[in-house]
């Protein structure tokens, strides 16, 4: 039997222009443009014909960029909005955490909060009498209850929130992002009560940012993008859609911005990292990024290799060149450097167009943005062309490493140390 079911909906907003805001309505009625500010500008899809069916006791995981429809989506299942199109099924007593805040009265007590909450949520005053204590113990909110919750942060607001969710003993649980708010101590005790949830086969609709997450705790996962779902199945083969997609993104942002570099009109601004120098006798004509296949890339995963292609140019013929490349991350902190000279080349002359291919079969860098340097010299550094951080790319992996390089490496354990190994697919 399906909790949830979810069957053709599409939901529809009105975008209005702010151009057509008046300040008045007296000054809308002088203008005689009353009706006009009123009539929609556009229509926005926020879900386009989304069909989702979640079985009862299923942990359901949705995914996707800001503004995919993952909120609506949720809002639509919780009862918030209702579909322009299609139909909602929900079967049980649910309880929503979409929203921070939501449903709570600033001006009022937690304590009296908590109550307000818990009749929403189908409970009588002697139940949630009952369970109060357990509230604000799980939350740990004993020192604040009586106070007004406006003066709550948004981590209190998401613990209370969280615990009145999960006291009142829900069928179905939808959560949305409040985790990412969660202190370090309090989102491990938030995933333990979701774990106790799914062995006693509570149904759990997940909305997060958070993948690593979203793979754990998840049975099946969809991935959503501009309002449809573009994927749905099992969480790791999702998820490795999901990056891909977002991989394909970057490498046309960083395509756009630094395929194509205008080498002969840098900008001098105040501050600016890039800088070019050298009186050119070799010149450095175009540098492109490429995988080991030789397609342009910008976007890169730790394990990937990358050949840096290099057009130069000598106006005559020059006997002492030495080329080289550095590596820096985005707080300038030199990742690797080498050049000719430092690994013992013997150049012998170079005259006219040439092409120097530098090839890195194992990046092994971790998460972040990159800058290249890339110079031809003299053996004594006098620079004929250097390139100062004119390139750039991104390494992008779900790793979790800090630091700059990604070392291979393996963990071994004692028997006395018990240790689980990471989930398959890590």
């Amino acid at each position: 039997m399906n909790a949830i079911e979810v069957v053709s909906v599409s939901r529809v907003y009105q975008k209005y222009s702010a151009r057509h805001r008046f300040q008045t309505f007296k000054s809308a009625l002088l203008k005689g443009d009353f009706f006009k500010s009123l009539r929609a500008e556009e229509l926005v899809t926020a879900l386009d014909d989304v069909t989702l069916r979640i079985p009862a006791g299923m942990t359901f995981g949705v995914i996707g960029e800001n503004g995919s429809g993952k909120s609506t989506l949720l809002k639509v299942v919780a009862g918030i909005a209702k579909p322009s199109r299609g139909a909602v099924a929900v079967r049980g007593k649910v309880a929503a955490l979409i929203e921070l805040g939501a449903g709570f009265h600033p001006e009022i007590s937690g304590r009296e909060n908590v109550f307000i909450n818990g009749i929403m949520l189908g409970l009588s005053k002697r139940e949630i009498s009952r369970k109060f204590e357990d509230i604000v113990r799980f939350a740990e909110l004993e020192e604040f209850i009586d106070a007004p919750v406006k003066t709550y942060s948004s981590g209190m607001y998401m613990r209370l929130g969280f615990s009145i969710a999960i006291n009142v003993n829900p069928d179905v649980l939808l959560i949305d992002e409040v985790l990412a708010v969660g202190d370090a101590s309090f989102v491990p005790k938030c995933l333990d009560r979701i774990d106790d949830f799914r062995r006693r086969k509570k149904t759990i609709l997940f909305v997060s940012h958070d993948l690593a997450t979203v793979e754990k705790i998840c049975d099946k996962v969809a991935w959503m993008k501009s309002g449809r779902v573009r994927a749905l199945g099992e969480p790791k083969r999702t998820i490795d859609l999901y990056l891909q997609d977002v991989a394909d993104k970057k490498e046309a942002e960083f395509s756009r911005r630094r395929e194509e570099v205008d080498l002969e009109h840098i900008p001098a601004e105040e501050g600016r990292r890039e800088a070019r120098w050298g009186k050119r006798e070799v010149e450095i004509r175009r540098v492109a990024l490429r995988s080991l296949r030789g397609e342009p890339k910008h976007v890169f995963s730790p394990e990937e290799g990358m050949v840096i292609d290099i057009e130069v140019h000598a106006r005559e013929r020059v006997k002492d060149f030495v080329f080289g490349v550095g590596i820096f991350n985005s707080q300038g902190v030199s990742c690797y450097g080498t050049n000719t000279h430092l690994e013992e080349f013997r150049p012998r002359a170079i005259e006219g167009r040439g092409r120097v291919a530098f090839r890195i079969d194992r990046l092994g860098l971790v998460n972040g943005t990159y800058y290249l340097d890339v110079a031809v010299h003299r053996a004594d550094g006098t620079p004929y062309d250097y390139h100062r951080n004119l390139y750039s790319f991104l390494v992008s992996s779900r790793h979790k490493d800090v630091g700059i390089s990604r070392l291979p490496h393996r963990w071994r354990f004692s028997p006395s140390v018990k240790m689980l190994p990471p989930r398959k697919g890590r």
